[in-house]
């Protein structure tokens, strides 16, 4: 039960703001650490520059703790395996070479398709986002206006209520301050009567 009402409580433009920059964050380490594993598969060399590059991240981010660990034991391995295929290079015929850079050569433009793909796809989920927000929004100002209209009528109603008991207040009091004087007056007066005797 207090989920449901967590999930229905606004939320306020701080949270929104460190909501998104937690989500871009998570967004761009995955983005690092894939473009990380592409350049593996491809055969690519890792170096901390061409991973901020190709991920489109700042130098920072690739140095951050979590990041820049995944990116060392990735040279570390590619360093291993180049020694081990130095050997393998020789043996293989030069044809094979050359279709190995052409396929590297594929998988890089691919990437940056891919990339560009996800950008318009990010995009455009982010316009649908907004247009969403903002018809939210229009809708909760609405509720709160008719809210306000409400509250504003029955405070009109309470302050007139408190008027008019106001006023039988002070009629009661009035009363009751003219029965007081008659109460003396005739008490003076049977005092008077029964000195008098």
């Amino acid at each position: 039960m207090a989920t449901l009402k967590t999930l229905n409580e606004p939320r306020t433009p701080a949270q929104v703001l460190r909501e998104a920059r937690q989500k871009d964050s998570r967004d761009k380490r995955a983005r690092v650490l894939s473009v990380v594993d592409q350049l593996i598969a491809d055969d690519e060399p890792v170096t901390f520059t061409g991973v901020a590059r190709a991920a489109n991240v700042s130098h920072w981010l690739v140095y951050a703790e979590g990041v820049r660990e995944h990116i060392e034991a990735a040279r570390r391995r590619q360093g291993r395996a180049a020694a081990g295929s130095a050997l393998a290079d020789a043996k293989e015929p030069a044809g094979w070479k050359l279709e190995k850079q052409l396929l590297r050569q594929d998988n890089r433009r691919l990437r940056e398709e891919v990339e560009r793909l996800k950008g318009a796809v990010r995009r455009s989920l982010g316009q649908q986002l907004d247009q969403f927000g903002t018809a939210d929004l229009g809708t909760r100002v609405d509720e709160l206006t008719a809210d306000n209209q409400r509250l504003e009528g029955e405070l009109a109603q309470a302050q007139a209520h408190i008027e008019a008991l106001t006023g039988q207040l002070q009629e009661a009091e009035d009363d009751l301050a003219a029965a007081r004087t008659s109460i003396r007056q005739l008490i003076r007066t049977e005092n008077t009567a029964s000195t008098v005797q």
